[in-house]
């Protein structure tokens, strides 16, 4: 076995001499999050308003059951949407299995109830006179919304992010869904377990570089919101 400065210094190699395999799995990882965030988010970010807004029967349930949600861990997640992709199953005819797509569906899925859980407490937390004075002065409720989401752009853009980093580094889901195909839907999570296990460790340490470094630039993001958020009135 290579000393591990070796396999440092190959690793390194391989992202700074734009290797295509491995930036082929990092094009996968981001294409698919991205995708699966910005569909994700409108239809989260809206029931987590009215979570926060409305009274009706089993309100409570339902913020419950996606703060329940939040603790599910993503291979229970990545089985059920394979049994219902599943040539057998439900929706099997649509033929999503190993594909893409139906990764973004499993991430989606992943990253939804963070998103409603932390824009329910965002709004929560907010005041809500910018949204009665919104709709004193004639603003439609579309409007409104935009004028309360601006007050709580920090909490937010929080979410978003942590939704993101939830999504960007889970395997079990996109490994049972997507079947770690080679320029398919190989990422950079079920990248790592698979050359890891064949003792490529170069190229797995070169990924897990690149998710570090992802990692370190989302914490920051959110601490700077944070740090922002108290800092502004």
């Amino acid at each position: 076995m290579e000393s591990f400065s070796t396999t440092a210094a190959e690793a390194i190699r391989l992202l700074v001499s734009g290797d295509p395999h491995l930036w082929a799995i990092i094009a996968v990882s981001f294409s698919t999050t991205v995708k699966a965030i910005l569909i994700a988010t409108p239809p989260a970010f809206l029931l987590g308003f009215v979570l926060t807004m409305a009274r009706f029967p089993g309100r409570w349930s339902l913020i419950s059951f996606f703060n329940t949600l939040l603790s599910v861990p993503t291979v229970v997640t990545g089985l059920v949407l394979y049994i219902c992709l599943s040539r057998s199953g439900p929706l099997g005819s649509l033929q999503l299995l190993f594909t893409q797509s139906a990764m973004v569906i499993g991430q989606m899925l992943l990253a939804f109830p963070v998103l409603v859980a932390m824009s329910f407490s965002a709004f929560k937390a907010a005041d809500r006179s910018a949204w009665e004075t919104a709709r004193t002065l004639g603003a439609s409720p579309g409007q409104a919304l935009l004028t309360l989401m601006y007050e709580v752009r920090y909490g937010l853009a929080a979410a978003g992010i942590a939704a993101y980093g939830r999504i960007i580094a889970e395997v079990g889901c996109s490994m049972m869904v997507g079947g770690n195909i080679l320029h398919h839907t190989r990422n950079i999570p079920t990248a790592i377990a698979l050359e890891t296990s064949k003792g490529e460790f170069a190229q797995g340490i070169a990924l897990g570089l690149v998710l570090l470094l992802l990692a370190l630039t989302l914490n920051f993001g959110v601490t700077y919101l944070h740090r922002h958020s108290e800092l502004t009135p």
